[in-house]
């Protein structure tokens, strides 16, 4: 190739040279500017392929924190608590000589033989195996735990170990409820423990009885969020935490319970335990008056703050378990027969057998005591007494007895699992057998229920433990109970005659309760005894039977009811009566004792506030809110005038009469003294005879009856 060959050839190359320079320079000026337009718009929008950078960066760098709902905590009815949240903690110690302060300080057990000696004082681990632990046979261990000693540790204990400064020593918190009073009507307070979900991990407390399973939701709350931005160390940066999303606590629940008279029902149920060795006991105590149980508990028990005893008994037996009453259910029997106008208590009956559809009901006393009134029969517990009243009403009849005493149904008293009772009630001598509770299953609830007809002059109350549910965050309150009237399965008649012919089982000399006799107290009672029935038919051991007793006292106005249940005591140096007689006297009369000094708390006088003018509703609750009784003597709205004059000083419960105009009605007098009985036949214009003295008994107008001016009425009085 000659030189001009080679001159044209070196130009071209310098030549597409400077071209593909030139389009490099562009290609690469082009992704710059590219480049630039590109991180500019990122920079303005933060956005990528429809991601929001600076929303994923405060995500990566911003942490949720969960704000824990505190649980409810459950009160008894003076507000002191009887279950209430607290911590536990499990204790790690950490052996890696890497880990350091940043200071360089050591993070880790610098000296086992303190740890050991500190941890083996504090907690069920010896010296030696608390060296062991912390000496672990494999290599590059970063911590160490020391099995169940370490773990459920109370904060006390965990304060007392923080004290003696141990390097290396943490706690892991865990929530845990705490119960104060121990046993204390375990199964219906019931008891909460720490479940850890699966899907979330967290661990929460969770009701596992009684009330707090009942209302666990409510107790529980609901958890709040916080959010707080951290660096890229994981330290939260300052002033970075948002405003959060409260946390919702859970309710808390005052419950209808007294704490002396719960405390000494413990006490004493334990000690009737422990000398019958019965199989099983049950107790409650109600308010007569409104419904409210103060008291109640079950034998076997556990102590709930330790859980000693509770793998035994889980069972709420109070709601959970239908037995056969025995005699206690004749209360309800002879109240029917009366109701009915089917029970003539002088009539005489043949005591200790009676053959009836194919069978023979018979007596405790199989030779019976011959030719015997029913009330006699009754005194004396005579099951053929009861067959016979079965039989004169008819077991239709005696079934809707039952039905409105509200047997063979819940009681909704929203603990779980609550039993209904049965029967099968087919043929004459299984529906006899019913009349003194053998054949028909009832629960503790149930009977106590029953029981309030004839201690509340037939209305039937329902049975309430939770007082009033309340929001701890507003003070408001979520739920109030209070005394809810059922039905009235009995006349206010029949129900005072029955509380009569409870009394001579008490205090008649062939009654069968004689043991239940409470100085100072007159009570009206009914003992019972039944079988224990299986699917082999009865047990037929000597002691194989349920004891019963339910007793109201004061017999004539009862505040309190109580029934009591013993199960096949071993122990048979007492009778079945004397260990439940302990019981029911010493828990009967501190109740009376209490209502007694708590009425005397309430006496003093007061001034009596200006009520004319107001309606009716608000001049009653006015004067009723200075402790005084209130009677209203017309059905017009406003009151015109007041039988005691403004800022006049009268006596607590004193009683004020409002005059309204308009129709007037007859109240009931029962308990009126003579003065107040002339000052109402003033207000009325009443022609009124008295006879006799002290507090009104008997009335010749009934309450609810119209009445006018002139009208003749004559007062029986007694002492009281």
């Amino acid at each position: 190739m000659n030189n001009h060959s080679k001159r044209t050839s070196s130009s071209k190359t310098r030549k597409n040279r400077k071209i593909f320079g030139q389009w490099l320079f562009f290609i690469v000026m082009a992704l710059f500017v590219l480049l630039i337009v590109r991180f500019a718009y990122i920079g303005i929008f933060k956005d990528v392929k429809n991601v929001n950078l600076k929303s994923s960066a405060e995500k990566l760098y911003t942490q949720k924190q969960t704000i824990t709902a505190k649980r409810g905590t459950i009160y008894d009815a003076s507000g002191k608590a009887i279950a209430e949240d607290t911590s536990t903690y499990s204790i790690y110690a950490v052996i890696d000589h890497s880990q350091k302060s940043t200071s360089g300080k050591p993070l880790y057990v610098t000296n086992k033989q303190k740890v050991a000696t500190v941890l083996s004082q504090n907690l069920s681990i010896s010296k030696a195996k608390a060296l062991k632990a912390l000496s672990p046979s494999k290599p590059n261990i970063f911590q160490v735990e020391f099995g169940s000693a370490g773990t459920n540790i109370s904060v006390a204990t965990k304060q007392a170990i923080e004290a003696k400064h141990l390097k290396g020593i943490n706690f892991v918190a865990s929530p845990a409820r705490e119960y104060p009073n121990g046993t204390f009507a375990s199964q219906v307070i019931g008891i909460a423990q720490a479940q850890t979900s699966e899907k979330t991990g967290k661990t929460t407390l969770v009701g596992q009885m009684g009330i707090e399973l009942a209302f666990n939701k409510q107790l529980t709350g609901v958890n709040g969020v916080k959010k707080v931005k951290q660096d890229t160390s994981g330290y939260q940066i300052n002033d970075s935490q948002q405003t959060p999303k409260k946390a919702q606590n859970g309710d808390d629940i005052y419950t209808t319970f007294d704490n002396k008279l719960q405390t000494l029902l413990e006490s004493q149920m334990s000690a009737a335990e422990n000398a019958s060795k019965a199989t099983s006991m049950n107790a409650i105590v109600m308010n007569a008056k409104t419904g409210a149980i103060v008291a109640a508990t079950q034998r076997p028990t556990f102590n709930a703050d330790t859980k000693v005893g509770l793998n035994k008994v889980w069972r709420n037996t109070l709601v959970e378990d239908a037995f056969e009453p025995g005699s206690t259910m004749k209360v309800f029997t002879i109240a029917a027969a009366i109701n009915s106008g089917n029970f003539n208590p002088n009539a005489y009956y043949d005591s200790g057998s009676y053959e009836i559809g194919g069978g023979k009901v018979t007596d405790w006393n199989p030779t019976g005591w011959g030719s015997i009134t029913y009330r006699e029969g009754f005194e004396r517990s005579s099951n053929v007494a009861m067959a016979h009243l079965e039989n004169t009403m008819g077991a239709t009849t005696w079934k809707k007895y039952l039905k409105k005493f509200g047997f063979l149904q819940s009681t909704n008293s929203g603990l779980a699992n609550e039993a209904t009772g049965a029967t099968p009630f087919k043929g004459a001598l299984e529906q006899a057998n019913t009349a003194f509770g053998q054949g028909i299953t009832v629960t503790s609830m149930q009977m106590m229920q029953g029981f309030t007809a004839i201690a509340n002059n037939g209305k039937m109350l329902k049975p309430y433990y939770i007082n009033k549910i309340v929001d701890p965050d507003t003070n408001k309150v979520v739920t109030k109970n209070h005394k809810k009237v059922i039905s009235q399965p009995i006349s206010k008649k029949t129900a005072q005659q029955v509380r009569k012919y409870m009394q001579d089982v008490i205090y008649a000399d062939k009654g069968t309760g004689g043991k239940y006799k409470i100085d100072g107290y007159r009570v009206a009672g009914k003992t019972g005894t039944a079988q224990i029935g299986g699917s082999g038919g009865y047990e037929t051991g000597s002691n194989d039977y349920v004891y019963s007793f339910v007793g109201m006292a004061p017999a004539k106005n009862p505040k309190y009811i109580m029934y009591i249940t013993l199960k096949k005591p071993q122990n048979t140096t007492q009778s079945a009566e004397a260990y439940m007689a302990t019981v029911f006297k010493s828990v009967m009369k501190q109740a009376l004792d209490q209502s007694k000094l708590a009425n005397q708390k309430q006496t003093g006088v007061v001034k009596v506030p200006n009520v004319v003018g107001k309606t009716t509703t608000v001049a009653q609750q006015t004067l009723m809110a200075k402790k005084l009784q209130v009677t209203v003597i017309g059905n017009r709205n406003d009151v015109t005038a007041q039988s005691v004059k403004t800022k006049q000083t009268v006596m607590v419960n004193s009683r004020v009469f409002l005059t309204t105009g308009g129709q007037a009605t007859m109240p009931d007098m029962t308990d009126w003294s003579q003065a107040q009985v002339n000052k109402f036949g003033q207000l009325t214009g009443l022609d009124i005879t008295n006879s006799g003295s002290g507090f009104v008994k008997k009335q010749s107008i009934k309450s609810g009856e119209k009445i006018n001016k002139g009208q003749a009425i004559t007062v029986v009085y007694h002492q009281k």
